[in-house]
């Protein structure tokens, strides 16, 4: 096996994690946001459930930790990859800071949407639309 090819290995898994942990985070922070519209429509006192609303903001908290640490990861790596020789990785639809515009929807290496695309089609002025 090539280093290429444990490296997109490598990348393929470190995507899949960092979806798996974005997801979660959705899944609680909508949970967190739920609890209070749930026990407000359930006309419960304020202290009713006081033990989830505190349990949801922890795992959230916890989550942004380990996605903060899976991020570290995702770097170091890069910095791996790079001292390697191996071309920049890139698995997944969601550009990297510092790469190029985005264009044909990934890194900006493709003919189709440019940047400022928009506001180059509409119409200089209100009047005209």
């Amino acid at each position: 096996m090539s280093r290429l090819s444990v490296g997109e290995a490598l990348a393929a898994r470190l995507f899949a994690a960092e979806t798996a942990v974005d997801q979660a985070l959705i899944q609680v922070a909508n949970l967190a946001a739920a609890l209070p519209a749930a026990r407000t429509e359930a006309w419960l006192s304020a202290v009713t459930g006081q033990r989830a609303f505190d349990g949801a903001a922890a795992t959230l908290t916890r989550l942004t930790e380990a996605r903060a640490e899976l991020v570290a990861t995702h770097r170091a790596l890069s910095v791996l990859a790079h001292r390697l020789g191996l071309e920049t990785l890139a698995v997944g639809p969601v550009d990297k800071p510092g790469d190029r515009t985005p264009v044909g929807g990934g890194g900006g290496d493709g003919g189709g949407i440019t940047e400022n695309m928009v506001n180059k089609t509409l119409p200089g002025t209100a009047a005209s639309c």
